[in-house]
């Protein structure tokens, strides 16, 4: 189900390498950026995407969080940002201070903080959001999900988006390119509909509902009955 890459990224040359959270604050402040490593060719980082309010289709990932909520990977916050318009305590975590910014410009309380690091309210979250693909946090979903399983309510669930049936699961070492700078290179995963079943089985979760909104795709994951 999953395909191991053997080797790193090929470094590109007469590019500098720096902390992903310099290059990836570099986008956020609207470098164009792109991601090497996830497929044949580099891919644009969709930052403006991120960047932007809250639209339709977000707003029906969101109808599937209930209660106080943990944006996992919030980036510039419009998530966080809309989750709070509709009532949520939300708290937003990011491993980039920029991100963590952005998203604190919008009202909203976020904090500097790695998944996997003690955080505030765990074991009390009814909600953990992982949107825009951070599924692949980490480069291995099992033991993401296993943390997050951690830090939920017991009635809790993680409401994860996902790439379209059929993507499988794939797990790889990538990199961010922005103008003359590159990332130290990262694991990240790529988690489609047709995998989370097993994937959340391992995590000791149970996919309780799976929905399609437009191109997205989606998935709620909780506690078996």
């Amino acid at each position: 189900m999953s395909a191991e890459p053997a080797e790193l990224p090929t470094p590109e040359p007469g590019r500098t390498q720096a902390s992903f959270s310099a290059v990836f604050s570099q986008a956020l402040q609207g470098l164009p950026c792109s991601v090497v490593g996830l497929g044949d060719e580099p891919q644009p980082l969709p930052v403006a995407e991120w960047t932007r309010d809250a639209d339709e289709a977000d707003h029906y990932l969101l109808s599937h969080c209930e209660g106080p909520t943990l944006d996992i990977g919030c980036g510039p916050g419009r998530l966080s940002a809309r989750l709070a318009e509709l009532g949520h305590v939300v708290l937003g975590i990011d491993v980039v201070h920029e991100a963590v910014r952005q998203t604190r410009d919008r009202g909203v309380s976020a904090i500097v903080r790695d998944v996997f690091q003690s955080l505030p309210g765990e074991g009390r979250w009814r909600s953990a959001l992982l949107a825009d693909g951070n599924v692949g946090i980490g480069g291995n979903p099992i033991a993401l999900l296993t943390r997050v399983r951690e830090l939920l309510d017991p009635r809790g669930r993680v409401v994860v988006e996902l790439a379209p049936p059929g993507s499988g699961h794939t797990s790889a070492w990538a990199e961010l390119h922005c103008g003359d700078a590159r990332s130290r290179p990262f694991r990240w995963s790529v988690v489609g509909m047709d995998a989370i079943g097993a994937i959340a089985h391992e995590a000791g979760l149970s996919v309780t509902g799976s929905h399609a909104f437009g191109d997205r795709w989606c998935a709620v994951l909780e506690e078996p009955s």
